[in-house]
């Protein structure tokens, strides 16, 4: 293995990464000062998704034509771009086009990324290559925040320490990708768009992670508009910090069980995470929030994506690819709708109403689900007694 490389590639993916929600715990200071509703924030916040989706649809066999390192650097420009945009004209408007760009930054590294340090491993266990980026990726998710929030306990700022020094980090790694071998073959004639497959009995595993994501969604884009109302909005980069990068501590327990039992202790976690998390975020009480987002991190990014993801891998047989991309357009569902409806909500009638009411639909998804899961191993288990008689 080139372990420079590889550290190089993965220290390239956390940069790209914590751009995104780099500007997270200045959502409400951000709202206040454009004179805008949580509504219009969840909006801005969605246009990350909508760069991503496009992308992943049209574009995702764009490496084969101009290969993998260019993707990558292309996606740090952005990260570059979105970031100076955010620096000298902050708003709701220049946080929703950062987003956008920042979503098609990430939509064109993740397409390449796993495949890029396989490689760059030399041809060694696919399982540790795929480990190296999801770590670096849910480090990334979850350090620009708590960074951030950093900076704004010393001081508050609508363009705090933490955009500059991003600037120098992302300028650093593009350097530093654009050393890189790529050895990947290239053709003219392959292919942009790859279509999403959804193979038979993936669709539950589908409603599972837009259930996770749409509850990570909530934490990022809404929690700190609640805080806000108890002095520690700038405390809400340390809970997407917990939200989206402790999931890695519990991959390995979840990679020892089978999908569909992973999924379902995810799914029983979701409901008493959540429930924590919008307890403390209406009472004040950061210590309940962070409880609940080291559980949630736990259930979305540890439980309910490893299980899901793998059980869609087997069921997608020779069209892994398709069925991969899929499970991801779920998610990235899940990571708009739901805080979009809630933002529309809080402004209506309050963070409690709203917050509530998304708990409710969360524990009825959660129990439909489960018993989906649960009827289908059945279903599954009577098959394959009937066929060994």
């Amino acid at each position: 293995m080139r372990r420079f490389d590889a550290l190089r590639l993965a220290f390239a993916l956390c940069i790209i990464t914590s751009a995104s929600n780099l500007q997270a715990p200045l959502y409400s200071a951000l709202a206040a000062k454009d004179g805008v509703g949580v509504g219009a924030t969840t909006v801005a916040f969605a246009c990350y998704v909508f760069g991503i989706i496009p992308v992943l649809l049209a574009l995702n066999g764009l490496s084969e034509r101009v290969g993998r390192k260019p993707l990558i650097l292309a996606a740090l420009v952005l990260c570059l771009m979105a970031t100076t945009l955010t620096l000298v004209a902050p708003g709701i408007l220049a946080l929703g086009a950062a987003r956008f760009l920042v979503g098609v930054a990430t939509a064109l590294a993740s397409s390449v990324a796993p495949g890029y340090m396989y490689d760059l491993f030399s041809g060694g266990d696919h399982r540790r290559a795929a480990n190296w980026v999801t770590a670096a990726t849910s480090l990334g998710f979850g350090l620009g925040p708590a960074v951030t929030s950093l900076f704004l306990l010393q001081a508050s700022s609508l363009t705090p320490p933490s955009f500059p020094l991003y600037l120098l980090a992302a300028a650093l790694a593009f350097v530093l990708v654009a050393g890189l071998r790529d050895d990947a073959a290239r053709s003219s004639l392959a292919p942009l768009a790859r279509l999403p497959f959804f193979p038979a009995g993936s669709l539950i595993f589908g409603w599972a992670i837009l259930l996770a994501w749409g509850t990570v969604g909530l934490v990022i884009a809404i929690l700190p508009s609640a805080l806000q109302k108890h002095g520690l909005s700038e405390w809400s980069g340390f809970a997407v910090l917990a939200t989206c990068s402790c999931g890695v501590l519990f991959q390995p327990l979840a990679r020892l069980l089978p999908s569909r039992i992973a999924t379902r202790i995810g799914l029983l976690i979701l409901p008493v995470a959540y429930a924590l998390i919008a307890w403390g975020a209406l009472h004040g009480q950061f210590a309940g929030v962070l409880a609940g987002a080291v559980l949630a991190s736990s259930a979305c990014y540890g439980f309910i994506y490893l299980g899901g993801l793998s059980a869609v891998l087997a069921l997608g047989e020779e069209r892994r690819a398709a069925a991969s991309a899929g499970f991801f357009l779920m998610a990235y569902f899940g990571f708009i709708l739901p805080v979009m409806v809630t933002g529309v909500l809080v402004d209506l009638w309050g963070h409690q109403v709203a917050l509530t009411a998304y708990g409710a639909v969360l524990a009825i998804g959660v129990l439909a689900v489960i018993a989906s899961l649960h009827g289908e191993t059945a279903t599954a288990t009577g098959r394959l007694a009937a066929n060994s008689k």
